[in-house]
């Protein structure tokens, strides 16, 4: 599969280096420093510059993109690159690190799978602190009741 991640933080560098083993994978990440986290033997091909610009996503092949994973520490450049992933070039699957739960839970409506840390993290915590099997996804990435505006 030709994946795209957008992002070289922690969470993108590790998910791109794990990806990398059984597939086709670019990481765009605007800071060359950020590229460090991949080490110097991997099998990343690696465009530098914002996956927001369409001269980036066509180098990055977006066009024959499989899936793409929108990793960055901003909700807003996440969302936005989430879309004209899906909109523009027909990504079949699109993922979105979401921070804010509102958010989150807005674009899980409009059909994006969006991943919050913070729920995933509190859900997990809490099933092993009781001793419960984890659960899929989908049962920690949701907006408590008590948030819901």
């Amino acid at each position: 599969m030709n994946v795209v991640v957008f992002g070289c933080g922690r969470t993108g560098a590790t998910l791109a280096l794990t990806l990398a083993a059984d597939h086709q994978v670019t990481v765009i990440e605007q800071n060359p420093e950020a590229l460090k986290r991949l080490g110097y033997k991997h099998n990343c091909k690696v465009i530098i510059g914002s996956g927001l610009d369409e001269e980036i996503m066509a180098k990055a092949n977006i066009t024959n993109c499989d899936v793409f994973f929108a990793v960055t520490r901003g909700d807003n450049t996440n969302l936005f690159a989430g879309q004209i992933a899906r909109i523009k070039y027909n990504v079949p699957k699109v993922c979105l690190r979401v921070a804010d739960p509102h958010r989150a839970e807005a674009y899980r409506v409009m059909g994006y799978f969006c991943i919050t840390p913070s729920a995933l993290l509190a859900g997990m915590m809490r099933d092993w602190f009781l001793d419960n099997e984890y659960k899929g996804i989908d049962t920690y990435n949701v907006l408590p009741k008590e948030l819901k505006l």
